[in-house]
């Protein structure tokens, strides 16, 4: 799961929304030093993280693209992933996708000074850019894996996923789609334990 698979499934909470975009910048006990509800999120985020990459659905997608993308391919099916949300955004949320974007900037916006100096860096272009409508197409998806592969100075390879992508895209489909009522369940529980 990606940037909007993981604000989403933070429900309505701003404080969880947070704490789980923030929480990869955040290393071991260092989540203590945040607010109670923005650890929460940041826990929450590490559950998510947990349960997908042993999820034998996840696996399956993500087995696809091993002979290709080795280590990576995991981070290549989280943004498929979140792809096929944004893509179907409607049968999960009633708020529409660029409007819920716009709120999710605004409400990093307005908590600037608690997040880490990687995310205030990334928030401006992240915003400019509009990552999380951009997932709704496979064009966004093949600029964000772009960006990735420019990061890793081009080892990963991420950029040629989109055709990977395109080749399975039935199968990714069927596979998000079963997996990510499996995760909204757990998510629900996962919750309320928090």
């Amino acid at each position: 799961m990606n940037f909007l698979a993981h604000i989403y499934l933070s429900g309505n909470s701003d404080s969880l929304k947070i704490g789980n975009f923030i929480a990869d910048s955040i290393r071991g006990k260092q989540y203590l030093s945040f607010p109670l509800e923005i650890q929460k999120g940041i826990l929450l985020h590490r559950a998510i993280d947990s349960y997908t990459d042993f999820h034998p659905i996840f696996r399956k997608s993500k087995h696809r693209l091993v002979p290709n993308y080795n280590h990576y391919s995991g981070v290549i099916v989280d943004i498929f992933y979140d792809h096929f949300l944004a893509k179907n955004w409607n049968l999960y949320c009633d708020i529409p996708l660029e409007t819920y974007a716009q709120s999710f900037y605004k409400l990093l916006e307005n908590h600037f000074e608690i997040l880490p100096l990687r995310i205030q860096n990334m928030i401006p272009i992240m915003a400019a850019e509009n990552w999380l409508v951009k997932y709704s197409t496979i064009e966004g998806i093949q600029y964000i894996l772009t960006q990735m592969d420019r990061r890793t100075e081009n080892q990963s390879k991420m950029q040629f996923a989109a055709s990977d992508l395109k080749t399975a895209y039935i199968d990714f489909e069927e596979e998000f789609t079963l997996f990510f009522e499996e995760i909204r369940l757990f998510i629900t529980q996962k919750i309320a334990t928090l």
